[in-house]
């Protein structure tokens, strides 16, 4: 499994699908190894804008914000039937 964390300068906006390719990003196998990156990006005067998983996963800017004050919000939601 893979995870991209794409950052860009503070007051980017979020980012599409097209834009992707002009934006940094850094891979990750885990999730958490990405969200702790998506952590340090933002403390360090960049902002993470998007994470994207190989499994569908993709969390826009304001969601990764949400994530990283409430590190339970993060967590996947169960399909529970």
């Amino acid at each position: 499994m893979t995870f991209r964390v794409y950052s860009g300068p503070r007051g980017s906006q979020s980012i599409s699908p097209l834009e992707k390719d002009r934006h940094l990003f850094k891979e990750f196998s885990v999730l958490d190894e990405a969200m702790s990156w998506a952590r340090h990006i933002n403390d360090s005067g960049r902002v993470a804008l998007l994470v994207e998983g190989d499994d569908g996963t993709r969390l826009t800017k304001q969601q990764i914000v949400t994530a990283l004050k409430n590190p339970e919000a993060r967590e996947p939601h169960d399909h529970a039937a």
